[in-house]
């Protein structure tokens, strides 16, 4: 069989093989593109960003409504908002995404082939079509984002009926009572907001001592408390031994020690692995750590000078933004062009309730790596819009150098948080010292504002 041949072939049609793909595009890089699934998307459409962002916007805006109407209102929560219902719009936002991502691709003259790929040497890839049928590509450069799948975890195996996994959950029947969510990044702690949000009682249990361990501590006490609020409760250095169906009414979490917690349900988000089965990786020559990940340089190079790999198959943070971000500085790499942004910029969102989002470098990092940091806080309930909008469990924190001059990260927890940060990313890509914000108007009353109380914060702690 003779391969068609192509300047770049990307493997993986979700957020970063997609953005790999247009960027090859864009430099006039005649361009394949490998999918499984009909449409492009990956699991972020049909599982992952868009139905659990689109839950979650249902869920705030009923939070936000109940806020700021106060006691005049009263919402039936568990009959008013069942998963059925909430999923006919995540149904219509996936479909619409989907589409536009496919044209996307077709706009900008993208062969597109349906169907598994597999490594038969360093260069070519073999597709098998749903139909049986087998093509050969060869490719000058390879590009790798299949994605991941939920880990499987021996002590807490899932039925789907009452144990669910991170993309089972989505089929869930009816709202339960209660809830134990297992693990505490991302995925759990986005979930385990939304399902307390909505009134049902969330336990979240994780062997670390808080959620989200690569955000800045503040941010996540302030999301912690929050959660706390709503009715959840966070279990941290908690190991977990087993999780049974009583086959009676309840799902029993057993952990170290011989504590033991009943809930209605129990969803289980102890990470996911690289989708590389089937891939045979090993044929290009490829080795996978020992944790199943694709090792990678910090322009996404594989040890396969030709071969880059972005996204969830190279670990954490697997967010949506960055697969993207690693996509177009991949192919940006491989075809000589300059990689743009610094890594370090790319922001961070988690669509907890409240909302989270970084950029740049938390207070722990900046005194890592410059000796020392001053830093100032703004919270939402010293903000005029704060209030209005009843959004006064958020923060805003500035990172300066030990001088307090040179601003270095900006960390933001409350609703709006991933819309705000992208302030304090200007700012960083421009260079800015802390005292910009103290010389620059912002509307009132808006939630921007708090970068001017935050600065002032900053200023009067300056050594």
């Amino acid at each position: 069989m003779t391969p068609e041949h192509y300047d770049v072939v990307v493997i993986g049609g979700g957020p970063g093989g997609q953005k790999a793909a247009i960027q090859a595009a864009k430099a006039g890089r005649r361009v394949l593109l490998v999918e499984r699934e009909p449409n492009i998307g990956g699991a972020c459409v049909r599982l992952g960003t868009i139905p659990t962002k689109t839950l979650r916007e249902v869920a705030a805006s009923l939070d936000g409504f109940l806020r700021r109407g106060g006691p005049r209102f009263e919402v039936n929560r568990s009959e008013a908002f069942q998963p059925a219902r909430l999923l006919e719009r995540v149904g219509q936002v996936v479909e619409v995404h989907e589409r536009y991502m496919g044209d996307q691709i077709q706009r900008n003259g993208i062969d597109r082939w349906h169907g598994r790929a597999r490594f038969v040497s360093a260069r070519e890839v073999e597709v098998l079509g749903i139909d049986r049928t087998r093509r050969l590509a060869s490719g000058d450069i390879v590009v790798i984002a299949t994605g991941s799948s939920p880990r499987l975890a021996p002590e807490a195996p899932a039925d789907h009926e009452h144990v669910f996994d991170s993309d089972s959950i989505l089929s869930i029947a009816y709202l339960p009572r209660t809830l134990a969510v297992l693990g505490a990044g991302v995925i759990a702690t986005e979930y385990a907001s939304i399902f307390a949000t909505l009134g049902v009682e969330v336990t979240m249990i994780d062997k670390g001592e808080r959620p989200l361990a690569f955000l800045d501590a503040d941010i996540v006490e302030r999301f912690v408390d929050a959660f706390g609020l709503a009715g959840g409760r966070f279990l941290g250095r908690r190991a977990v031994e087993g999780v049974a169906w009583d086959g009676v009414s309840a799902v029993v979490t057993r952990l170290a020690g011989g504590e033991e917690i009943s809930t209605d349900k129990v969803l289980v988000a102890l990470g996911r692995v690289a989708n590389l089965d089937g891939l045979d990786v090993e044929a290009a020559g490829l080795h996978p750590t020992s944790r199943g990940l694709l090792k990678v340089d910090e322009n996404c190079r594989t040890e396969v000078l030709h071969i880059y790999a972005v996204g969830d198959v190279i670990g954490p943070p697997a967010l949506a933004s960055t697969s993207m971000e690693q996509g177009r500085r991949a192919v940006r790499h491989a075809l000589g062009l300059p990689a743009g942004v610094p890594p370090e910029l790319v922001p961070v969102g988690v669509y907890t309730i409240p909302e989270m989002s970084s950029v740049g470098l938390s207070e722990a990092q900046a005194k890592e790596r410059h000796g020392g940091a001053v830093v100032g806080r703004a919270r939402f309930d010293e903000i005029a819009r704060g209030q209005i909008a009843a959004n006064q469990d958020g923060m805003l924190k500035l990172v300066a150098d030990a001088r307090g001059e040179k601003l270095l990260g900006v960390q933001v927890v409350g609703e709006g948080a991933s819309e705000l940060v992208h302030v304090g990313q200007m700012a960083l890509l421009a260079g800015w010292n802390v005292d910009g914000f103290v010389d620059t108007i912002f509307n009132f009353p808006t939630l921007a504002e708090a970068y001017r109380v935050a600065a002032l914060d900053l200023l009067s702690r300056r050594p």
